[in-house]
């Protein structure tokens, strides 16, 4: 008679760490150099998290290098005042500037990236929608034509981009990642400003893409199509970052 093999219990998922928000005080200004620090923090393992503002610039993916003129033009648009970052994450042109909110998460995970990349993308959204929720807007997720930096994971107003994604794994070790989301939300920007730099420098490019300030939209211009009661929410920029900062604060990381 066999003996009954030994029932074993099933290991436990391992439980993803809680974003913790840098303080604006251990931050860098510059938002490369501030997605470089948190790498460096999730890569010695935790979740970490950013929001902030940057000054106007234009920031693009490393193929845009492949114009003839790209080194020549970045140095034109930062004697603009409008200097040129490029970023490690994919997409097309991003231009950034007042009345915008950034938001960067950083951790490590084991999860595959192939099966992880769409729940991020859904998860990152998530915790954006949430914070829309308490000026009275809902955001969908969806792909905007005319839009910089157009993509399935947009969130829109009324068809409307007002959020542009991305993400970006590195590799720390056989079994590890570290990963990189990130999200740009359109709060009370100068829209024609910003639609009309990225126009310009794509077209100085020699590139085929031109934008449409119709195809974005502002979150304060959801504002009048929500019913209230009492007094309207106020948002601006400041607001809305201080919104999201609750929200993401202590969550759990995306995978």
């Amino acid at each position: 008679m066999w003996a009954a093999e030994e029932q074993r219990p099933a290991a436990a998922a391992p439980v993803p760490p809680r974003f913790v928000l840098l303080p604006a005080g251990d931050r860098p200004q510059d938002g490369l150099a501030l997605e470089q620090l948190l790498l460096e923090r999730a890569a010695g393992g935790g979740a970490f998290a950013a929001i902030w503002e940057c000054r106007p610039a234009l920031v693009v993916p490393a193929t845009y290098r492949r114009f003839e003129r790209f080194e020549l033009l970045c140095e034109r648009s930062a004697l603009q005042g409008w200097p040129v970052s490029v970023r490690r994450s994919g997409g097309g042109l991003v231009p950034q500037g007042p009345g915008m909110v950034n938001l960067s998460l950083a951790w490590r995970t084991r999860c595959r990236m192939a099966e992880a990349m769409e729940p991020v993308y859904r998860g990152l959204c998530g915790l954006l929608q949430e914070a829309f929720e308490a000026f009275g807007l809902e955001a969908l997720a969806q792909p905007v034509e005319g839009s910089f930096c157009d993509g399935r994971f947009n969130l829109a107003l009324d068809g409307r981009k007002v959020v542009g994604t991305a993400q970006y794994w590195k590799r720390a070790n056989a079994e590890e990642h570290v990963v990189l989301a990130h999200a740009c939300v359109l709060v009370d920007a100068d829209l024609p400003l910003l639609v009309g730099r990225a126009n310009a420098f794509e077209a100085q490019l020699g590139s085929d893409k031109q934008y449409r300030v119709e195809a974005v939209a502002n979150l304060v211009s959801g504002l009048d199509r929500v019913p209230v009661d009492g007094p309207r929410p106020g948002l601006t920029a400041a607001s809305f970052a201080q919104r999201l900062a609750q929200v993401v604060d202590g969550s759990a990381a995306l995978c």
